[in-house]
């Protein structure tokens, strides 16, 4: 073979070059000619057809045609456009990008960091707003509650349906002048217009009315504002208020409220709070015999008892007031913690029982030892009773052990603390074996107590099943007459509303004699007890006797901003302590609420109120 030298080669190359281009040409020629012809408007007629029957012979795939120029395309001729297509956009954006840096680059400095903190800030304003909105969304999970439907109740008469809507403002009153000046905070000061805040709270925005009054805002189908509540639950509620707070005061108006208003709407997020807020307080459980201690820090985890409290001891009504809620949360919740809390304390106070089957208001919660012998149905015994009878009713009639220990003690008060003074039937204190002949505002709930212990038998034949009818409706009498006593202590003031304590010594008769006693503090104790007489025996004194009471409230401790307790009842020009007690709305215009309301609105066969009024369903057996 000749070998082609150096000097000869590009003119081979020039060859080879040549006759690649005339190949191409004659495969290609015709669709180039129609593409130029494309943007003068010229059709290609023939010249299109016959290079299209040429090629069906040997082409699987029909060809495009582009009917806007008439133009028939290789079968992948649209894939490239859209190729095309793509890469012209990638390019016009980043055209875009480069003016934007650009007009950027011409900007002052101080306007570009200006204009840079807005976009920040404008993208977290977006971020928390999506962030509120799902914390608003609502998950309902049935709770199987009769009797809670939000303006159900409405009484067939006019005049009770009128008294029904007075109470009604009230609350709206009473809420619109927190909401005003309060909101967030635990109360509000309705005279100086300002928040306030008890030591039981502890320090801090824990916006405690808010939660003690959602489950009266739905209960008497005031919508809008039980959407305001709603609202900031979910939105600002994390408990964590600094310094000690009372486990009894949050268990029964954080974590009862929580726990009643998820019964009453079946809203998960109720639920959710409720329990994160009672697993803060577990540490206060944390002793030798598992009686919780009364105050505990949230931020140092350590508890404590009050000092004056017979040498540090916790207290009857507070470690006995737990069960409703904690219950009924370990039911709710599928966590058995909380139930085994209260089993615990339960079956501590069983092995020490008493003689006298009455409780001293001390136990020492390392020693497990009852302290000092102060027994009361008044402060610091009051709702432990309370709650032996309504343990019993919560878990269906069920609970043997508590119906016992409440029948004891319910006779055991009778025989030994109730008393009589002219026709006046009330019950008594006792240091000792000493009486004390007075009563508190706060044991006026042992009326309805009474009451509904008979109303629904608790009360059995010694070492029987059968019920015992005759001491059954000797506890409705009972319950009826210390009733008609704290009555009395109203119709006695010139107020017509009745003192934080009053006395039975002398020529007092359900009156009080110090300056301290004379005070009213808003307190729900004597409108419970009309509610429950009126649903247990439906005698009509008991609703007038509650709009009394109503109106005597709202003559002398409604302000502008909302309702104060009184210094003195015995005297109409009194001054006031301003503060509105998250009790008034949860539990004194409740009661009187449901006074006024059908027996069809929370029917007591279905529901148990826990000691601030907040209703809890009764667990089926």
């Amino acid at each position: 073979m000749k070998i082609v030298s150096f000097k000869k080669k590009p003119l081979l190359i020039f060859g080879l070059v040549c006759f690649l281009a005339g190949v191409l040409l004659t495969i290609y020629g015709p669709v180039l000619l129609s593409l130029l012809r494309k943007g003068t408007g010229l059709s290609l007629g023939a010249a299109a057809s016959s290079s299209q029957k040429s090629n069906d012979a040997d082409s699987p795939v029909p060809p495009k045609v582009n009917n806007q120029a008439n133009v028939v395309l290789p079968a992948k001729s649209e894939d490239q456009a859209n190729a095309n297509e793509e890469q012209k956009r990638a390019w016009e954006h980043e055209e875009e990008l480069l003016r934007d840096v650009q007009n950027i680059l011409k900007k002052d400095p101080v306007v570009l960091k200006s204009d840079i903190e807005k976009d920040k800030q404008a993208h977290v304003e977006v971020e928390k707003k999506k962030e509120e909105e799902s914390k608003l969304e609502k998950v309902i999970e049935p709770v199987h509650s009769e009797g809670g439907q939000a303006g159900e109740g409405v009484p067939s008469d006019q005049q009770t349906k009128e008294r029904q809507d007075f109470v009604r403002n009230m609350m709206k009153h009473a809420w619109g002048g927190y909401k005003q000046y309060g909101w967030g905070a635990n109360e509000v000061r309705p005279v100086s217009k300002k928040g306030h805040s008890a030591g039981i709270f502890g320090s801090g925005n824990s916006g405690a009315t808010i939660i003690d009054a959602i489950d009266t805002l739905y209960i008497m189908g005031l919508s809008k504002e039980y959407e305001e509540a709603r609202e900031w639950i979910a939105l600002s509620f994390n408990f964590n208020p600094t310094g000690d707070v009372s486990v009894f005061e949050t268990n029964i108006r954080f974590i009862g409220g929580l726990l009643s208003i998820y019964a009453l709407t079946g809203d998960k997020l109720f639920r959710v709070k409720a329990e994160d807020v009672a697993r803060k307080v577990l540490p206060a459980f944390n002793t030798n015999t598992g009686i919780p201690k009364s105050l505990i820090n949230l931020k140092t985890m350590n508890t404590k008892n009050y000092p004056w409290a017979a040498g540090g001891s916790s207290i009857l009504s507070e470690f006995g007031t737990l069960q409703l809620e904690l219950d009924y949360l370990s039911h709710v919740s599928g966590d058995p913690v909380f139930r085994e809390k209260v089993d615990k304390i339960n079956k501590h106070i069983r092995s020490i029982k008493t003689d006298t089957n009455m409780y001293t208001n001390y136990l020492n919660p390392n020693t497990g030892k009852w302290g000092s012998a102060h027994y009361s149905v008044g402060g610091l015994g009051d709702s432990f009773y309370e709650y032996l009878l309504k343990g019993w009713l919560l878990h269906s009639q069920t609970d043997t052990d508590q119906r016992e220990m409440y029948d004891a003690a319910a006779s055991a008060i009778k025989e030994k603390l109730v008393q009589k003074k002219e026709n006046l039937v009330y019950v008594a204190e006792m240091r000792g074996n000493r009486l004390t002949h007075k009563m508190d505002h706060l044991a006026c709930f042992v009326g309805g107590m009474f009451a509904l212990g008979g109303y629904y038998n608790v009360h059995q034949n010694k070492g029987s099943t059968a019920v015992d009818k005759a001491k059954n409706e000797e506890f409705i009498k009972l319950g009826a007459d210390v009733t008609n006593t704290c009555h009395e202590s109203y119709t006695r003031t010139a107020t017509k509303i009745g003192p934080d304590s009053f006395h039975f010594e002398g020529n007092n008769l359900a009156t009080p004699t110090k300056a301290n006693e004379k005070q009213y503090l808003l307190r729900p104790e004597v409108v419970e007890s009309y509610f429950v007489l009126w649903r247990t025996t439906h005698d009509p004194k008991y609703r007038e006797w509650g709009w009394e009471a109503a109106q005597a409230i709202e003559r002398h401790c409604k302000k502008e901003a909302g309702y104060s307790g009184i210094r003195d009842v015995t005297n109409v020009n009194t001054g006031v302590d301003d503060v509105q007690q998250s009790f008034f709305l949860a539990e004194t215009l409740k009661y009187l609420y449901l006074l006024f309301s059908d027996d069809s609105l929370i029917p007591l066969d279905h529901w148990v109120f826990n000691t601030e009024a907040h209703p809890i369903p009764i667990l089926p057996s």
